[in-house]
């Protein structure tokens, strides 16, 4: 899952980035409006973390402008205005959640990963395929009753490829949605990468490989 944390407070930002690469997600970090809109609208983030109180374009702004574009991010809109009245006006602006400062970050992470399972396709709590089954809110990885030890690009993978149910998947849109912005897209990251997840995940194969197009679960 790749996540945009936007707030122009750059040490709670990055606090909350750390927290979230801990629970496996790929983030990246914008701190004014302009920056935000201008990643969000480049790069598929499956979640945008938008504090509304923006310098440059305020996050209002922002929301409107990402749903005129036709963007298919989920917004989680963050605000320490916490009326009902500024609750309604952040989402009549399109915001797929609301929440107010502070915060406690495990409801952070729990609202990101349940707007993440209300996506088109509706994504499972926990995915499966065959005998492998990956919990996200857990992060645990199984193949039948062996507890997988997968790092956070293997775990990454993994789960995309699950949620994608048989939907072959580019090295590019993996390299796009478990890498951050700091990925070298013309590495080997995504083949080294994969190499190490089949063979944590033993036999038989579950990732089978289609010739100039990507990556598919087989079960």
């Amino acid at each position: 899952m790749r996540v945009l944390v936007v707030d122009d407070d750059a040490e709670l930002a990055e606090a909350v980035g750390v927290g979230l690469r801990r629970e496996q997600m790929a983030v990246d970090i914008a701190l004014d409006g302009a920056a935000a809109l201008e990643r969000a609208l480049f790069t598929g983030y499956d979640v945008i973390v938008l504090d509304r109180d923006l310098p440059v374009r305020h996050g209002d702004e922002v929301c409107a402008a990402l749903i005129e574009a036709g963007c298919r991010s989920r917004v989680l809109m963050l605000t320490a205005a916490a009326t009902i009245e500024d609750r309604v006006d952040g989402l009549s602006l399109g915001a797929d959640d609301y929440l107010p400062k502070p915060f406690a970050f495990a409801e952070l992470v729990a609202r990101i990963r349940a707007l993440m399972r209300r996506a088109q396709p509706a994504v499972p709590p926990v995915l499966i395929s065959g005998d492998v089954a990956l919990d996200p809110a857990r992060r645990t990885a199984r193949r039948g009753e062996l507890l997988l030890d997968l790092g956070p690009k293997e775990f990454g993978v993994l789960e995309l490829l699950l949620a994608s149910q048989g939907r072959v998947v580019s090295a590019e849109e993996l390299l796009e949605r478990v890498w951050d912005e700091m990925a070298d897209p013309f590495s080997s990251a995504v083949k080294v990468t994969m190499s190490r997840l089949r063979r944590k995940l033993g036999e038989p194969a579950l990732i089978e490989t289609v010739a100039q197009a990507g990556y598919r679960v087989t079960a």
